[in-house]
């Protein structure tokens, strides 16, 4: 600690470069600090920093951490409060990014990060400071107040327990707890989600994730109601049966609000968000039409074929999908990540991909349409052990295909399978059931050449928020990937898809997510090849960044 001071001392007024001289490591009384990378200047990303306190001085309980559900929940916890603390002490102190203190700020998603790390030897923390400075000379003394003062505050308040809120730990360890047990049971049960009485699911706003204030408390229809005796409470809701489930209603009723909280439900989610116990099966991936998206070498074969122009949609490729095109790569391409349940709104399809009506059928004939709509495989899906949730506004027709239609009424569901079932007979449709090929997953292997992260020899790696990813020479777009939460994520991807032409040459799409998973299961992010802010992607997300990374080519096997 006194070292770091001394230089600091010595180093005042000089140029901003001198702060370089701080980099290492520096015992402080409760903690370890290691200052990891030193910014050029004060307007360049500011300065890397990790704290480590001591288990004898943190004193977390055992219990804590003791299992994975645990670790991560509390993990989530420390990231949360370390983030609040650096908020209280980081102000402007000087020219560029000076004062700045900052930790990645987290989502209303309880995720895996790289930021905050516990186990019994003690917690670490990674973290942002910005070096003082006036112009471009170091400010030594408020480079003091931060290091001496503010940094162990922080570390005081946000990873020592007893400084924190007790009750609060344990009732966010606990809701994470019993949101995992609820996930692992949804199969047993034969369900793919579940929808606890008492949820809030409208946001604030379309850029506000928090719960909206005196929104309407769901309520699970008595002939849908499951209950689970979860660890730490028993919890009752509505479970989504496996199959076909249909989401009904009138406009602005709730009906794409159901289906957004189900589509985060794939994540455990903090307590006060609304959606605690909104849980989904952890395949489940949303599906949309994606006008002008990158397409390689997919096998769409099984909804479109016989193109007038003799394209093979066996190993289907374009620069510049239609929104038919696209959203049938999109499901094909979940598929072969291994995708058990597709959440779909007419809203966001393919009309021509959803339905050919009568009317249609009689004026184009199938001869003459190359597209085998949804409807008409959807059968084929459910044989293969794939479940569908699609929120349905204007199409009857699906009502044929349903196993169970919830109908949302002022954000209140009402199961009117029989309804829906009685209409169907009474009102027979008149259109023709096309008959379906079969839904081909054809393994792909990248070509390691197509996978260049370097521009000159330099790694390019850097996401841009949740929608955009700079790899190599190219920007992946990841704005229509709906289940990407956060910023770190997208970082995380960029890592892993540069590991794939230097390690996993030869790999098909599907070995390689599964060595992800086996990867990040057995060391964390030890793995990557970087230190970082990271956050951990589904495979299905990192799938999803692969398949739109515009250079890439792909080999059928």
């Amino acid at each position: 600690m006194q070292k770091l001071r001394s230089v600091l001392r010595e180093i005042d007024g000089r140029g901003y470069k001198a702060y370089k001289r701080i980099e290492g490591e520096f015992e402080f009384r409760n903690f370890t600090l290691e200052i990891e990378h030193v910014q050029a200047d004060p307007y360049a990303p500011p300065s890397t920093m990790k704290v480590w306190v001591p288990q004898p001085v943190a004193g977390f309980p055992v219990d804590s951490f003791n299992t994975k559900a645990r670790k991560m929940a509390l993990e989530d916890y420390l990231t949360r409060m370390f983030w609040r603390e650096a908020c209280k002490h980081s102000r402007n102190r000087g020219s560029g990014k000076s004062g700045l203190i900052t930790i990645l700020k987290p989502s209303q998603q309880v995720l895996h990060r790289s930021i905050v790390e516990i186990d019994e030897s003690g917690v670490s923390a990674r973290f942002h400071m910005g070096l003082p400075a006036r112009g471009r000379r170091i400010w030594g003394k408020e480079a003091e107040e931060m290091f001496f003062v503010n940094l162990p505050e922080i570390v005081e308040h946000s990873l020592v327990y007893r400084s924190l809120d007790e009750n609060e730990v344990w009732s966010h360890l606990r809701t994470i707890e019993d949101a995992e047990f609820i996930r692992s049971m949804l199969r047993k049960r034969g369900l793919v989600a579940f929808v606890a009485n008492g949820s809030i699911l409208p946001r604030r706003s379309g850029v506000d994730d928090r719960p909206l204030q005196n929104g309407i408390p769901f309520r699970s229809p008595p002939s849908l109601e499951v209950t689970f005796e979860c660890p730490n409470r028993v919890i009752s809701g509505m479970g989504v049966p496996e199959g076909v489930t249909l989401i009904v209603g009138g406009a602005y009723h709730g009906k794409s609000t159901l289906l957004k909280a189900l589509i985060f439900g794939v994540y455990d989610h903090i307590p006060g968000d609304g959606r605690e116990f909104v849980v989904t099966v952890e395949d489940g991936v949303a599906i949309r039409a994606e006008d002008g998206r990158f397409v390689e070498s997919v096998d769409i074969s099984g909804f479109i074929s016989n193109l007038p122009n003799g394209r093979d949609t066996k190993r289907f490729s374009t620069e510049n999908a239609s929104g038919s095109t696209s959203q049938a790569a999109n499901i094909v391409e979940a598929l072969e990540a291994g995708a058990k349940l597709l959440l779909i709104d007419e809203d966001t399809s393919a009309t021509n991909l959803m339905i050919r009506d009568r009317r249609i059928q009689e004026l184009v004939p199938k001869k003459k349409e190359p597209i085998t709509p949804l409807i008409d495989v959807i059968g084929s899906l459910k044989e293969s052990g794939v479940s569908v949730i699609l929120v349905m506004g204007g199409i009857g027709e699906y009502f044929d295909v349903a196993d169970t239609v919830i109908m949302m009424d002022s954000y209140i569901p009402i199961d009117v399978t029989e309804d829906a079932k009685r209409i169907a007979r009474e009102f027979k449709s008149p259109r023709m059931r096309e008959e379906p090929k079969r839904i081909k997953i054809t393994e792909r292997v990248p070509r390691s050449p197509s996978i260049v992260p370097e521009v000159r020899g330099k790694i390019r790696i850097k996401g841009k928020g949740t929608n955009q990813l700079v790899f190599g020479k190219e920007t992946i777009d990841l704005s229509r990937v709906e289940q990407i939460v956060e910023a770190a994520q997208v970082d995380t991807i960029g890592e892993l898809l540069r590991m794939i032409p230097r390690r996993l040459e030869g790999k098909t799409v599907r070995e390689i997510l599964s060595t992800f998973e086996r990867e990040f299961d057995r060391k964390g992010f030890s793995f990557l090849s970087r230190l970082g802010d990271y956050a951990r992607p589904r495979k299905f997300e990192i799938a999803s960044a692969l398949n739109r990374l515009r250079s890439l080519r792909c080999d059928q096997v």
